[in-house]
């Protein structure tokens, strides 16, 4: 398996943190090549021999992983997996703390220092604009996430988010630089190893139904500063999708800030930062249900604000945020100029390619992503429910057809 390229992985866990106990119990991989073509997808449920932790977020039952493989008796095939590529995962700090820890458990010594990359990280430069969750990222590149929180689609998806970063890419060598590194890391030395890996059934235990936080948590912006900021907020993320903090979550938080050098004062201010943003994101359509209301006052609690504060950050959001976001027109004043970044979604008339060489002809950039530096979405259909058509709505981007586009781009567009 060894090779030139990235491994991308995913995990599901028991819980946060490795220093608790928190075991894998399911895991993903999938190859992507270096110029961003998948090349190979392989997904296994995993037996941690002790309790499944919070069942409603991974939806994996006991019975699922009875007959699954211990992490030790599939670590050599893992590592095989990961051996000469970089190892990439969204959040990557999160992931690689487990792999280092399972590794280790099962007597393997990894690498020194594992060559990565985090996708959630790397949207700072790609997806300027968009919120820190694999959710928000895909949703600006219309990348299918169906089945969150499943090892196989969440690395297929980041595995799809890495192409498009590659495919963006002005120059490939910091991609390069990474793969140079990866190919001569020092991995444990092989080992035949024919035990089975188990992957996931669909499983007749239902995950619960979103609840108003995970849904708002997959828009929350991503925060200035330090990329130990964004990792910190990913855990937090992670640690109030049941809106509620245990004792092993609270310590799994100061474990962490800890680790990036984050003291109280910055936390505090992460804490007050990330609960601005998640009223801001309540109120955005206008209105603030009593399940809503009760929700952010809970949130409030957990990350220890005062009450105070709590009424006021509800107070104040409510009164600045603005109108909910809609379809922009691109009315008698708006105007494409050479340069401008075009985004298409759905299925046109004509071909993806051909509409892409005669915006480059008109002198604008076809771009697949839609972040706040784009100027038009052309859609099929303008309400398109797309996870494009709702990003260019949140950042008030014009939507139009086919038909509109060819009257904006002019006559060097074939469609005028």
């Amino acid at each position: 398996m060894a090779g030139p390229g990235f491994a991308v992985i995913d995990f599901e866990t028991t819980g946060l943190s490795p220093a608790h106990n928190d075991r894998v119990i399911e895991l993903a991989v999938v190859h992507v090549s270096d110029r961003g073509r998948i090349e190979g997808r392989w997904e296994t449920l995993v037996n941690p021999r002790r309790d499944l932790g919070r069942q409603a977020i991974h939806g994996i039952r006991a019975a699922d992983v009875l007959d699954a493989p211990t992490f030790a008796a599939i670590a050599p095939q893992l590592i095989e997996l990961l051996r000469g590529r970089v190892v990439v995962a969204h959040n990557a700090s999160f992931d690689i703390r487990f792999l280092l820890a399972e590794l280790s458990r099962a007597g393997h010594v990894a690498p020194a220092e594992v060559v990565s990359l985090c996708t959630m990280q790397l949207a700072r430069d790609f997806l300027p604009g968009a919120g820190r969750s694999l959710a928000d990222c895909c949703a600006a590149l219309d990348i299918d996430l169906g089945g969150a929180h499943r090892a196989s689609v969440d690395a297929f998806a980041t595995a799809q988010l890495l192409s498009a970063y590659i495919e963006a890419a002005d120059a490939p060598e910091f991609w390069f630089a990474h793969l140079n590194a990866a190919a001569v890391s020092r991995w444990p030395a092989g080992e035949a190893s024919s035990v089975p890996w188990c992957a996931r059934t669909v499983s007749s235990h239902p995950m619960t139904a979103d609840s108003f936080l995970e849904c708002i948590t997959t828009r929350l912006p991503d925060v200035a500063g330090p990329a130990e900021y964004v990792d910190y907020l990913a855990l937090l993320d992670r640690c109030l999708l049941d809106r509620a903090l245990s004792a092993h979550e609270a310590q799994s938080l100061v474990r962490l800030a800890g680790d990036l050098g984050l003291g109280p004062g910055p936390c505090e201010s992460l804490h007050r930062q990330y609960y601005a943003a998640l009223t801001a994101l309540a109120w955005s359509d206008g209105i603030l249900t009593g399940a809503e209301l009760a929700d952010l006052v809970s949130v409030g609690m957990l990350l220890a604000l005062p009450t105070d504060t709590i009424a006021a950050s509800l107070d104040e959001t409510r009164q600045q945020t603005p109108a909910p976001a809609t379809a922009v027109s691109a009315g008698a004043g708006f105007a494409l100029l050479a340069g401008d970044l075009v985004v298409l979604t759905g299925e046109m008339s004509r071909t993806r390619s051909d509409l892409e060489r005669e915006l480059r002809d008109a002198g604008l950039v076809p771009w697949r992503a839609v972040t706040k530096k784009v100027k038009l979405l052309v859609a099929a259909d303008p309400d398109s429910l797309s996870g494009k058509a709702r990003k260019a709505r949140d950042y008030g981007i014009p939507i139009v057809d086919e038909a509109a586009l060819a009257r904006l781009a002019g006559a060097r567009f074939a469609g005028a």
